[in-house]
């Protein structure tokens, strides 16, 4: 034999023990903001009987959790940055890049029949990049390869790179563009490099890189790169010039060797050799000439 309950009583059943059950929500479990801007991380109870629950929050790291609220008083990183609007909502005035991370809102509640319930909201705090550090040759020789480097390591999330020349943004394909569909090279948006193949004359110009995300982006100061031919005709002439100059400093040794004017041979008192006498000369010989003969 079945017995029906009437409807309201099944109603008023479901109220009895949904009544004693806390019960947690949030408006936004991905909540994301700019640095140093205000931000809130909800935390509503939806259900609740015990008039004086406890409410803590805990910021989850890999290091583990750690108090942020906990016996009525902000503490930890965001000690007199926060507060509590009521009931339980969790509000950041001034966040910073240090504040990503998990955070758990748990309430206890002693009376309720299910006393205990949490939430995890997970906080991203955007920081706009730096300008950042560039990196572009001055001159480059027609034909031969050149990289181009753009560095950033402020931004969250991490930034993606541009290059432009001339104020034109280089597009990732250089098919793609008018300008650029002769010239041979790779851009990397996620490292920042960007390298030629091969440079044209058409390749020389004015470069600067753009280093963006989601809170903004920052540029560093246009540098000019320019292309210069090889001088192949040059460099053969001044090559023979060199032989040539080497030729003659070689041939004018030589001959000064033979004249004698590096002879090492010194007349000394050992390798004196008396003059001979000419016809028709009297010849008075010195008193070391005498000494000697002797």
């Amino acid at each position: 034999m079945k017995i029906h309950a009437p409807p309201c009583l099944l109603l008023c059943f479901a109220g009895y023990f949904s009544v004693l059950a806390v019960v947690l929500k949030t408006n936004n479990e991905s909540p994301w903001t700019d640095e140093f801007d205000k931000i809130e991380l909800s935390c509503l109870i939806e259900s609740i009987s015990t008039t004086n629950p406890r409410i803590e929050w805990k910021k989850i790291t890999n290091d583990g959790p750690s108090y942020v609220y906990f016996d009525k008083r902000i503490s930890g990183d965001l000690e007199n940055r926060a507060m509590i609007r009521e009931p339980a909502t969790l509000v950041i005035t001034n966040a910073t890049r240090s504040d990503t991370a998990k955070y758990r809102c748990e309430v206890t509640a002693a009376e309720d029949q299910k006393s205990f319930d949490e939430i995890v909201i997970d906080l991203v705090v955007r920081v706009k990049p730096v300008v950042p550090k560039c990196s572009v040759p001055k001159s480059v020789p027609f034909g031969k390869s050149a990289e181009l480097s753009c560095v950033e390591d402020e931004g969250f999330p991490k930034s993606q790179y541009q290059w432009f020349k001339s104020r034109e943004e280089i597009p990732t394909d250089p098919k793609t563009s008018h300008t650029f569909f002769n010239s041979s090279y790779l851009l990397n948006a996620e490292t920042g490099t960007l390298k030629f193949i091969s440079v044209r004359k058409e390749d020389a110009g004015e470069y600067f890189c753009r280093a963006k995300n989601d809170a903004g982006y920052a540029e560093c100061p246009p540098q000019m790169m320019e292309v210069y031919d090889i001088d192949v005709v040059g460099i053969v002439l001044g090559v023979l010039v060199v032989v040539v100059v080497l030729l003659s400093i070689t041939a004018g040794i030589c001959c000064a060797y033979k004249r004698g004017f590096f002879s090492s041979q010194k007349q000394t008192g050992n390798n004196y050799k008396v003059p001979a006498k000419g016809d028709g000369v009297d010849y008075v010989r010195t008193e070391d000439e005498v000494c000697r003969s002797s």
